[in-house]
């Protein structure tokens, strides 16, 4: 068990990049961050209200559980660590979706505008006529110096 509190402690997973998102974007390195306003691993990933806006930074609303009650934290931030969320751009796509489908229901045709969640694909079968099944093989790994 680690036995270090510091700012940043047992936080070995939590600010790494996702397995197969290694690239880093050209815009990223074009950007003069400054490490300065990250906010403490608690709310890392949090979703909260912008409610004050400064040239460099913004201060977010963040909702902490405390034992049995949600206590309001005010946390400052610099933009960089910041992003919109996207649940938001959803629910207002849904919007659009669901208009549109008011005006064809206007015209007599029947539309649910229910949200269905995805079924599982449908089972197939693979014939072997026609399509010969083939070996896999690992491919020998060779140096050549």
């Amino acid at each position: 068990m680690p036995h270090s509190f510091g700012y940043r402690a047992r936080t070995r997973h939590m600010f790494k990049r996702g397995f197969k998102a290694r690239a880093i974007k050209l815009s990223t390195y074009l950007i003069n961050y400054h490490q300065k306003g990250m906010p403490h691993k608690y709310y890392h990933g949090r979703t909260g209200i912008v409610y004050n806006v400064t040239p460099s930074a913004v201060g977010v609303i963040v909702y902490k559980v405390v034992g049995n009650r949600y206590i309001e934290k005010r946390v400052n931030l610099r933009v960089e660590h910041i992003r919109h969320s996207k649940c938001r751009q959803e629910f207002l796509d849904r919007v659009k979706r669901n208009a549109a489908a008011e005006k064809v229901e206007s015209s007599g045709a029947r539309v649910s505008l229910k949200r269905i969640a995805t079924l599982p694909r449908e089972s197939r079968t693979v014939s072997t006529t026609d399509n010969a099944p083939q070996t896999i093989a690992p491919v020998r790994y060779e140096t050549f110096i």
